[in-house]
């Protein structure tokens, strides 16, 4: 599969690169800017047997998206999967938030994925190929602290499911994956605090916090590929039970006194 990876250089983005490394796959692995990161990934991933290219460019900017796809288009001779994994978070409680972080949160989370999306879909269309994006639980559920990030990823997933809408009769698919309490690059300062990443583990089902090579890499690629086909519209939540289990924290249960 010819396949355009962003925020590929750290964490998740990592991760899903690492798991798509392998013969019979050309990747075009993107970051924000160039960087020893980016050079490693793509040295590794030509290591493990798939053809490799480096791009960089900062998504919250004008015209960036639309050239990345270009730039993976030509160096892949075309696009049958896209993944859109690039996205930052700006923390503040929203009454306190500045303008200008609300703008970059979203133009990086929606604006950005949104262009690659409507670049990529002509190539897309070529190919009967699908759509990715990275989202988050914060989409799903309030998640107050973090400024606009969790506003930008509703939007996200709203937008992912109305493109497979518009897209579905072309054959075209678009998904989205929903982490929750995962280990990577902007949470790792949170889990280096042993009392904080124990408190956080305490609060998920499984009783761990979710690895990124281990249990999201693997949904991702099989999300892009033909056995994932008859699959549009979806946001998969990965999270270990952890939104899920809101009345497992309430004290006592209900019984009516008429039971015999």
């Amino acid at each position: 599969m010819r396949i355009l990876l962003t925020g590929s250089s750290r964490g998740i983005g990592r991760a899903i690169a690492d798991r798509l490394a392998h013969k019979g796959n050309a990747l075009a692995l993107c970051a924000s800017r160039p960087s020893s990161e980016l050079d490693d990934v793509v040295t590794a991933s030509r290591a493990a047997g798939a053809e490799a290219v480096g791009l960089s460019g900062d998504l919250g900017e004008a015209g960036t998206a639309q050239r990345i796809v270009a730039e993976a288009h030509d160096a892949l001779g075309g696009l049958d999967a896209v993944i859109s994994n690039a996205g930052i978070s700006i923390a503040g409680r929203l009454t306190d938030s500045a303008e200008a972080d609300w703008d970059r949160v979203f133009d990086v989370n929606v604006r950005g994925a949104w262009l690659l999306a409507r670049a990529a879909h002509p190539h897309l269309l070529a190919s009967e190929g699908s759509f990715l994006a990275v989202a988050s639980m914060s989409g799903i559920e309030p998640y107050p602290g973090t400024g606009a990030y969790s506003a930008s990823k509703a939007a996200l997933i709203m937008m992912v499911r109305t493109l497979a809408l518009e897209w579905a009769e072309s054959g075209v698919r678009a998904n989205c994956v929903s982490p929750g309490l995962f280990l990577s690059a902007m949470t790792a300062p949170i889990y280096a605090d042993p009392e904080k990443k124990a408190a956080r583990e305490a609060l998920v089902p499984m009783r761990r916090i979710g690895d990124p090579a281990r249990d999201l890499a693997g949904l991702v690629e099989f999300m892009i590929s033909h056995e994932a086909g008859y699959i549009t519209g979806q946001n998969v939540l990965v999270d270990g039970g952890l939104i899920g289990s809101i009345h497992a924290h309430i004290a006592g249960r209900p019984q009516s006194g008429n039971i015999r």
